[in-house]
């Protein structure tokens, strides 16, 4: 390989990070979904708790598939990179192979 490393720990670490923030998100949708606003007593705020949640539940939602999107671009750069990190070890290794067959001459 090249002198060119990043740990791969990293990639692995931000997948479990952003994967972690989908589900989370997921399960806060899921409870605020199903928790019973009736208990606050007057009609309009009960409807105000339902208008809350749909909109929190929403924008949750959208954090999850982000946080998704995210895993996905990580698999992404983390291939890309690996590929690019073997290539330019070839090419090191390619190039020190021609000066050392330069040498002998």
């Amino acid at each position: 390989m090249s002198d060119l490393r990043i740990d791969g720990t990293i990639f692995e670490d931000l997948r479990k990070t952003f994967g972690n923030v989908s589900g989370r998100m997921g399960d806060a949708r899921t409870a605020l979904k199903h928790t019973d606003a009736s208990v606050v007593g007057a009609p309009k705020l009960v409807e105000e708790l339902h208008d809350f949640a749909d909109e929190w539940g929403y924008g949750m939602k959208q954090l999850g598939k982000h946080a998704q999107g995210a895993v996905k671009m990580i698999n992404t750069i983390g291939k890309t990179f690996d590929e690019l990190d073997h290539e330019l070890a070839e090419a090191l290794k390619s190039k020190k192979s021609k000066k050392s067959q330069g040498k002998g001459n």
